[in-house]
């Protein structure tokens, strides 16, 4: 059974070596806690007893070595991302609880690792117009 022998960070991605001296990485936007933790943060993790996982307790993250096998590499041109960079000030965070999902889920849209359904697209895009019109509500005196 291939177990995971070492972790490292480097360039903007996570790698991961097996027993059988398989190299496989995976670009931390995949991992939206792990992109925007600190090195340090990121640098204390723990391989699980079983050799097949890694957990960072300080992040409460746990990926397991399947997770390297998928593909998906970001792709910053999709419509959210394009969207969104428009306003590097909107606290993704916040937004994501407006709309009800969770804040790596968001990034993952974000950064194109994962593709929302059309429904959940529409809702990403009501959520702005909305946000846009409260906005242009405000009158300050």
């Amino acid at each position: 059974m291939e177990t995971i022998k070492r972790i490292w960070f480097k360039g903007g991605r996570i790698y991961m070596e097996t027993n059988k001296s398989t190299i496989f990485s995976r670009p931390l936007e995949a991992f939206p806690l792990l992109k925007n933790a600190s090195e340090e943060e990121r640098n204390a993790f723990e391989i699980g007893q079983d050799k097949t996982d890694i957990r960072w307790n300080l992040l409460d993250e746990d990926i397991h070595m399947n997770s390297f096998l998928k593909e998906e590499e970001p792709d910053f041109t999709n419509p959210i991302a394009q969207a969104l960079k428009q306003f590097p000030q909107l606290n993704i965070s916040a937004f994501a609880a407006q709309i009800g999902i969770n804040k790596s889920l968001l990034a993952k849209y974000i950064y194109g690792i994962k593709n929302p359904s059309k429904e959940r697209k529409q809702q990403i895009e009501e959520e702005l117009h909305s946000l846009g019109k409260r906005l242009l509500a405000i009158k300050l005196p």
